[in-house]
C-alpha cells in the first residue's frame, strides 16, 4: 500500500468525475477505487442524513474493502483510518496516489485533518460559476428524483430549510461560497502545494487542464487521454414514473446489482433523456449573482483571478 499524496477537494458540479475518471488512465496515476471517500469530513454526520440520500449509502463496505474492490462505487463515508487505507492496497508503481472528495472544500474540518495526516500532500481544487453549479446540482437532483419543481423555487426553499448541511439539505447555495472555502486550505497548506483550476478552462480545454495536473502531480505530461467517454451528463427522467422510482429507497442499488456496468449506457438511455432540459433564465441569474457577488469578489482577489464574468448578467 501507497499513502495518499494528493487530494481533489472539489466543488461538486465542476467536473471532478470526469477528471477522476481520466486521471485513472494515467499508469502512473492511482485513484482510490471509491470516487469519493468523506474520510476527512469529520464535521458531516452521516446519521443525520435525509433517507433518500442515506440510502445510496448503504453498502457493505467491510465486505467490499476486503475484495478485488473492482465493482465501481461512487461514495462512501468511509470513516476510520484502518478502512481509508485499505482504498490504497493495490497501488504499487504509481508515483501519484489520490482521492476525490467534494465535501473536503465545503467541509470546516477537512483541510485540517489532511494536513494533520499528509503535511505534504497537493491540493486541486476546480471552482465552477457559483450560479451554474447550482443550477448543475438541480438539473442532478431532477434526474434523481429529488427536484420535481422548477430551479428557483427549490433553490430557495433549499436556502429557507431550518436544518441544513451536506447529506441533510441540498446545499445548492452555500456549496457554492468559495472564499471561506477555498482560504481555509491557504490558510492551511503552502500555496505551492495547492493548485486551483477553474472550471470555465477546464471546459475550455480539457487536454490542457490535465496536462498542468499532470505537472503538478510530477508524472508523464505527455500522456494522452481518452475523451471519448462522456461522465456525469445532463439528463431528466423520461417520465413520472421513472421519477417516482428514482426517489425510491435503494433503488438505484437495485439497479446496479441487476445489471452488468456494461449495461449502464443502455439502462441509462431507457430511464433518461437530455432533451427539453430546463434552462436557467436570465431572471434566476440575476437573482443568483446577487447573493453571490461579495464572495466572487473576495474570491477573486484571495486567488488572484479576474471573475468579473461570473457576475454578468
Amino acid at each position: 500500500m501507497k499513502p495518499p499524496n494528493f487530494f481533489i477537494v472539489g466543488s461538486a458540479k465542476s467536473g471532478t468525475t470526469s477528471i477522476y475518471n481520466y486521471l485513472k488512465q494515467h499508469p502512473d496515476i492511482f485513484m482510490s477505487p471509491i470516487k469519493e471517500t468523506h474520510h476527512f469530513s469529520t464535521d458531516i454526520d452521516s446519521s443525520k442524513f435525509r433517507l433518500d440520500y442515506a440510502a445510496n449509502l448503504n453498502i457493505n463496505i467491510d465486505a467490499w474493502l476486503e475484495g478485488d474492490q473492482k465493482k465501481e462505487i461512487f461514495h462512501a463515508f468511509v470513516k476510520t483510518q484502518n478502512k481509508y487505507e485499505k482504498l490504497f492496497k493495490h497501488a504499487e508503481k504509481q508515483t501519484a496516489v489520490g482521492e476525490v472528495t467534494n465535501s473536503y472544500l465545503y467541509s470546516t474540518e477537512a483541510a485540517k485533518n489532511i494536513a494533520t495526516r499528509f503535511p505534504d500532500g497537493k491540493i486541486i481544487m476546480i471552482l465552477r460559476n457559483p450560479v451554474e453549479r447550482a443550477f448543475s446540482h438541480f438539473l442532478m437532483d431532477l434526474k434523481s428524483g429529488l427536484e420535481n419543481e422548477s430551479f428557483i423555487n427549490a433553490f430557495k426553499k433549499d436556502v429557507a430549510k431550518p436544518v441544513k448541511g451536506w447529506g441533510i439539505s441540498n446545499v445548492y447555495f452555500e456549496i457554492g461560497m468559495y472564499y471561506e472555502q477555498v482560504k481555509r486550505y491557504l490558510d492551511t497548506f503552502p500555496k505551492e502545494q495547492i493548485k486551483i483550476i477553474l472550471y470555465d478552462d477546464y471546459r475550455r480545454d480539457a487536454r490542457i487542464t490535465l496536462k498542468e495536473i499532470c505537472n503538478f502531480l510530477s508524472v508523464d505530461s505527455s500522456f494522452r487521454f481518452e475523451f471519448s467517454k462522456e461522465h456525469n451528463k445532463a439528463m431528466i427522467p423520461r417520465t413520472k414514473v421513472v421519477s417516482l422510482m428514482m426517489r425510491q429507497k435503494g433503488f438505484k442499488n437495485i439497479v446496479k446489482e441487476l445489471f452488468p456496468k456494461s449495461w449502464k449506457k443502455a439502462i441509462s438511455k431507457i430511464f433518461f433523456t437530455d432533451k427539453n432540459l430546463p434552462k436557467l433564465t436570465i431572471e434566476d441569474r440575476k437573482y443568483l449573482i446577487k447573493l453571490y457577488t461579495e464572495d466572487i469578489q473576495k474570491l477573486s482577489q484571495l486567488i488572484n483571478r479576474d471573475l468579473s464574468d461570473w457576475i454578468k448578467s
